[in-house]
């Protein structure tokens, strides 16, 4: 597997969401990702609204990062983005839920927040993978299929667990299959890295390092070749 530069800008949600993130910081971001052809910014709902370049879409998160609001309060935090021009929500899900089984109470959670954002706009599901055994991946990935997500995604990069793994990824894919897009975020710092996550069975990227992974396409032969992330 080998991709160009501009196809591998195309996975990747160009992310900042650090807490000291300044409006100046955000449209500094939204600059670069008109630069580097990146599908879209992800920038914390406080952040909202912001005006990107053409093409590049607005994503942000929800129960960030934790997970631990009530459904009702990621459910309003989540229209509130969509009103204010996101065009697509990463939520967080209760990880302690995932972790004892109660995957039918992950599955009313995500449904709340499916509810809120309209089906013409992305909803991707944070299970905080690397906290997960392979038994709640599967059942936290089943659950949001059957919620209606658009999307499974792997961490939200500032667990103490790790972020991205090559294994999850690839057990996230085998779950979902085809129904939903995989994204790996959470410490993907360089191309091999980056391709080794798409050959794995991510279909999006969350990276804040964006430019640093793209400059070091030069080199990296094909997916294979690439190490397993891990968190920030």
């Amino acid at each position: 597997m080998t991709l160009a530069r501009a196809d591998l800008a195309q996975y990747v949600d160009h992310t900042l969401l650090k807490p000291e993130a300044t409006p100046g910081d955000v449209e500094a971001l939204a600059t670069e990702a008109g630069e580097l052809g990146v599908f879209s910014i992800c920038v914390s709902p406080s952040m909202l609204p912001v005006s990107t370049p053409a093409g590049v879409a607005v994503a942000t998160v929800c129960g960030f990062p934790s997970g631990k609001h009530h459904s009702s309060i990621k459910a309003a935090e989540a229209a509130l983005s969509i009103a204010q021009g996101a065009d697509e929500v990463d939520m967080v899900i209760d990880v302690a839920a995932a972790i004892e089984g109660r995957f039918d109470e992950v599955q009313d959670d995500i449904a709340a927040v499916r509810a809120a954002v309209p089906t013409d706009k992305v909803l991707k599901v944070i299970i905080e993978s690397a906290a997960l055994s392979d038994e709640s991946i599967v059942g936290a990935c089943r659950a949001a299929v059957a919620a209606g997500a658009d999307f499974v995604k792997t961490s939200t990069g500032f667990h103490p667990a790790g972020g991205a793994s090559e294994h999850a990824v690839r057990l996230m894919r085998e779950t979902v299959g085809d129904a939903l897009g995989v994204k790996a975020s959470g410490g993907i710092r360089t191309a091999d890295a980056a391709l080794a996550m798409i050959e794995a069975g991510a279909s999006r990227l969350g990276l804040s390092g964006t430019r640093a992974v793209l400059d070091g396409l030069d080199g990296s032969a094909s997916a294979s070749d690439g190490e397993e992330a891990g968190g920030y």
